[in-house]
């Protein structure tokens, strides 16, 4: 629905989706008495509302979505180009992890205090990170619409209309952050040792968002323009920068090095995907040219 430039009712879904989920956790664990089968039972349902109910929206509020028997059969060439697309970028997400789980087995060496803060303080982390995913997604649907009208200047511009923006966001949320971070911490935990290392965690973090805001934007551009190859090798770069983090920074300074983890792995995607991406707009431009040539 967002690529046919509805972005409002999926909202609509996700907030029914997440009320349906509340309910039903409590449903089931007060109520039921149900153990951590309730809280995995309750998403399940809620997101298989949401799906059925956004396949029924989409099949009355669109007509181009309707399915006809003959959609229903699997095509050769859509699988290749699903798969060509959904591998490579999975694969990104799989070797990413992998220096995730390295860097976590050097900061669990440090002792319970820091694998606690940085729990705390991956925590309140990835709830305001929110926004630069939803940037990312979008900028996936406007790079791909984009090449589709062979318009890279307006892929160009866009881009760095939407880094503006995740730059903007960047600096309010360390403002935020700053002030209250504390406070959001205290929803996990009441040690005040642990509260002081997640809020170094939260500040080293926030103080370089603008360059997560950048591995999303211009991760998920290229990823839109069709060069998916290209998540493997920005998750490699993120891999080696923890790796490295984990083997070197760790062990010299502890703590204090696990927290410039991110900031680190993000710097190195940074540095392979703007040029990367310019890399991919002027190959594109030059092949869209070469086919006006041609019709010429």
């Amino acid at each position: 629905m967002r690529s046919l430039g509805d972005s409002k009712t999926p909202t609509y879904f996700l907030i029914m989706a997440a009320g349906i989920n509340v309910v039903l956790d409590i449903v089931f664990i007060i109520v039921l008495g149900m153990s951590v089968n309730g809280p995995a039972l309750a998403t399940v349902i809620s997101q298989f509302i949401a799906g059925i109910s956004c396949v029924i929206y989409m099949k009355k509020r669109f007509p181009i979505l309707k399915l006809a028997k003959g959609d229903i059969k699997l095509g050769k060439h859509h699988s290749q180009v699903l798969i060509s697309m959904g591998i490579p970028f999975g694969l990104q997400y799989s070797v990413t992890a992998i220096g995730s789980v390295i860097l976590q087995t050097a900061v669990n060496g440090l002792g319970t205090v820091a694998v606690a803060s940085m729990t705390a303080g991956a925590k309140v982390s990835m709830f305001v990170v929110c926004p630069f995913d939803a940037l990312g997604g979008t900028m996936a649907t406007y790079a791909g619409q984009n090449v589709g009208a062979k318009n890279i200047p307006r892929v160009k511009k866009g881009t760095w209309t939407a880094q503006l923006l995740g730059t903007i966001y960047a600096v309010i949320i360390l403002i935020i952050l700053f002030f209250t971070g504390k406070y959001m911490l205290r929803m996990f935990t009441s040690t005040e040792v642990v509260i002081n290392q997640a809020m170094m965690f939260l500040l080293a973090n926030a103080a370089t968002y603008t360059l997560l805001a950048a591995v999303n934007i211009f991760r998920f551009s290229i990823q839109g323009m069709g060069f998916s190859t290209f998540a493997i090798y920005s998750g490699v770069m993120e891999m080696i920068a923890r790796i490295l983090v984990a083997f070197t920074f760790v062990p010299m300074i502890g703590y204090a090095g696990a927290i410039w983890a991110s900031p680190v792995a993000w710097l190195f995607a940074v540095i392979f995907l703007i040029p990367g991406f310019y890399y991919c707009c002027n190959k594109l431009e030059k092949k869209f040219c070469a086919e006006n040539c041609h019709q010429l």
